[in-house]
Order: C-alpha cells, then sequence, then structure tokens
C-alpha cells in the first residue's frame, strides 16, 4: 500500500512516509483504500464493474464516475474525468466490485452518475495538474486577504484548482449565513476562473488541512475517519475525565472524535457498578461516593464520623452495593470496613537491580562566598586621610619662577 517514494530502492533502507497519508512528496492519498480484487488475477467476473471511484488532491474529495466498457485501466493511474464544465485529473483509488460497496456506504444512486472517464492521463495533463497545484497556496493568501478586506465573517480554509485551471473551488467555514456575491465579483476579477464557494464544518475542515494530534499521530479525520458523529461531555464523565475545555478539544475546536472510541467499554464496565450508591449510612458516620477506579474496580469515600473527622474508605462494587441495600431496607451497619486494607497490601514486583550504594558520587566542593562589600556615605577614616592628602614637597608649585 505504500507509494514509489515509499519503497525500497537500494534493498536496504526504506524512504518516504510509509504511506501514512501524509508525506511531503504528495504521493500518498489521505483516506486510502486497498483494493484487494485488482491483485486478484482468478476474479475477473468480480472486478468488472462500470463504476469507479476517482480521488482528487490526494485523496482530499472522492467521486464516481462512469468507467467506458473498452478502456482498460487499472488501481492507481491517472485519468482524465469529466466534470460537467471541463475536465480534472484524478487519481483510480477503486475499482470493480468494490466500488459497489463504496457507492452503498455512501447511498449513491447509479442513475445520478453520468460524468464518464475520458482517457489516462498523459505527459502534459500531469504538467498542467501540478501548475494548477502551485497557484492554491497564491490564491489561498489573496482569497483570505479579500475576505479580510470586505470585512465578512468567514474563513477560507482551502482552495482547489481544477485539472484544466478554469474552476477554482473555495472551502470556508461560518458561524452563520454569509453573503459572498460581492466576494465572487472580487475573486473573479482577481483570478479569472469561475469561482465555486463552499461551506464545511470545522470538522472537515481540519480534515482537509491535516496536522498532527496531542497523541502524536495524524489526525484520524485526515487519514481514515470518513464519518463524524456528534461528541459530548457525557463520554468524557463516563470516563473519569477532568472537563478540560482546552484538552479534551482537537485542531478543529471541537471536542476530540478519539473520546467515543473507549465509550463502549466504559459504560459496559459501569454496568457492574451501583449507580445510585452515592451515600452510605453507618454507625461511625455517613460515607459519600468521590471516586470510581474502572480499572481497579475500587469505589473510593469519605467517611466522616460524628466528631467531624474524616477518612478515606476503599470500597469494591459488590460490598458498597450490599451496604446500599441494607441502607434501602432500613438497617444501618455499625461499621463499614475497608476492603483494601494496608496488610493485605502487596510489595511491588521490582524488575531492576538495586544499585543504591554500587556508584557513589563525590559530594562538590562547597564554595565559600565573598562577602558583599557594603557601599555607603561613610566619612572618611583617619588612614584614609592621610593617603589622600599628598605631602607639601610633592606637590607642585603653579607659580612661574622668577627671571
Amino acid at each position: 500500500m505504500s507509494c514509489g517514494s515509499c519503497g525500497k530502492t537500494d534493498g536496504l533502507t526504506p524512504k518516504g512516509c510509509n504511506s501514512n497519508g501524509g508525506c511531503a512528496t504528495g504521493s500518498c492519498n489521505r483516506l486510502n483504500t486497498y483494493d484487494w480484487l485488482s491483485a486478484r488475477t482468478d476474479l475477473e467476473d468480480f472486478s468488472s464493474f462500470e463504476f469507479v471511484e476517482v480521488s482528487f488532491k490526494h485523496g482530499a474529495r472522492k467521486d464516481f464516475y462512469k468507467m467506458p466498457p473498452n478502456m482498460l485501466i487499472d488501481t492507481g493511474e491517472m485519468v482524465v474525468v469529466d466534470n460537467g464544465g471541463g475536465y480534472d485529473v484524478g487519481k483510480i483509488s477503486l475499482s470493480g466490485q468494490l466500488v459497489a460497496l463504496q457507492m452503498k456506504k455512501r447511498r449513491m444512486n447509479r442513475d445520478r452518475i453520468v460524468n464518464p472517464v475520458i482517457r489516462r492521463a498523459n505527459h502534459r495533463d500531469l504538467e498542467r495538474l501540478e501548475e494548477a497545484r502551485a497557484l492554491e497556496k497564491k490564491t489561498l493568501v489573496k482569497a483570505r486577504a479579500i475576505a479580510r478586506m470586505l470585512d465578512l465573517q468567514m474563513k477560507i480554509g482551502d482552495v482547489e484548482y481544477q485539472g484544466d485551471k478554469r474552476k477554482a473551488t473555495f472551502y470556508f467555514t461560518a458561524n452563520g449565513r454569509v453573503d459572498f456575491r460581492e466576494l465572487i465579483r472580487h475573486y473573479a476579477k482577481e483570478f479569472r476562473v469561475k469561482i465555486e464557494m463552499r461551506q464545511i464544518g470545522s470538522r472537515q475542515e481540519s480534515s482537509r488541512i491535516g496536522g498532527i494530534g496531542s497523541c502524536g499521530r495524524e489526525l484520524c479525520c485526515s487519514t481514515w475517519l470518513t464519518s463524524f458523529k456528534s461528541v459530548s461531555t457525557r463520554a468524557a464523565r463516563y470516563q473519569n475525565l477532568a472537563i478540560n475545555q482546552s484538552k479534551l478539544s482537537g485542531q478543529c475546536g471541537r471536542l476530540k472524535c478519539c473520546l467515543n472510541y473507549e465509550l463502549d467499554l466504559y459504560t459496559e464496565a459501569l454496568d457492574h457498578f451501583p449507580m445510585k450508591a452515592e451515600l452510605l449510612r453507618s454507625g461511625k458516620g455517613n460515607a459519600s461516593l468521590i471516586k470510581i477506579d474502572i480499572f481497579k474496580k475500587y469505589m473510593y469515600y469519605t467517611l466522616e464520623d460524628p466528631r467531624g473527622r474524616i477518612s478515606m474508605l476503599t470500597l469494591t462494587p459488590e460490598r458498597a452495593a450490599e451496604i446500599f441495600s441494607l441502607n434501602k431496607k432500613g438497617v444501618i451497619p455499625d461499621e463499614i470496613e475497608d476492603s483494601v486494607k494496608s496488610s493485605e497490601a502487596v510489595e511491588p514486583i521490582v524488575d531492576f537491580e538495586d544499585v543504591t550504594g554500587g556508584v557513589e558520587l563525590k559530594d562538590a566542593p562547597k564554595r565559600k562566598r565573598r562577602k558583599k562589600r557594603r557601599t555607603g556615605n561613610r566619612p572618611p577614616g583617619p588612614q584614609n586621610e592621610q593617603q589622600r592628602k599628598k605631602p607639601a614637597g610633592n606637590q607642585k608649585s603653579r607659580r612661574r619662577p622668577k627671571k
């Protein structure tokens, strides 16, 4: 699944990004899909299908096109497609029966797909595509400056040129509806192309731009995540995470999508804990729940006795449920025993050698601090006065000698 720049050229050292979705060479596709049917030669009947999936701008946008019956183009080749108002250059990411599964997943009707694949891209088509990609960065800077000049409450996130450089699509984000009719006039006058404005969400903007998350890996939305589900603070509460907006938010400014990855595991584990056992009563005082450790399966309480002293108490879910059922029946136990006793504590296993005292370093010699000289308007001492006064014989006379 790696591109040509990621392969082993000399047989020893690999180069490139190892097909992780964001190399600087631009040869790898984001949101890449593996066409395993194209490698099977014994499944020709399953590989034939009238539609193909074509990706543009290294996987930032994908669409379906009709494949002519007499055209034999394999997966991974660059093709020229018809967009209705011109032609574009893209890469075939899927072909065969896997395209039917993708169309079913995206709920695409076959009758709506009318644009065909024209031909295989030649050298001149690829050169024009590189020229179009080189214009996008300069166009993005000018487009943001024009939008700021018109004082529009919008942010231009990305620009995509068509393969023939006759059309440019501007992707922007905004909190509400924006009247960009005047903006389109300025863009058409400045860039001399057909303008299309497309509003996207903050998550879609992050998926197009890409970046590195707090985990150290590339963003999920720009590598493999295709559907965005709503994320709420409920997921953070179930996982006992601190409600800190700066730590729970991603680069898009919304809650991180990875908060939903382990949510089902936490909800299943919480079913084994008594949900309403927040207050337990005993003869020595009331115990209030402060924390639940799902992995160790402990419930931590604070026990306040009649004298006002507070102590920590650790209970298992079974013991807490038993005491709660007794309180519900009106039975108050004399004492709540700690499930984790200090006598039963197990010493930690040390899997390394103890070298305490084996290597000793000499103490660094202490440097004596110099006393700071005190400065002030002190009266000069007698010795200083004598040193300052010079003898009269040594003084030079300023009188001119007599002739």
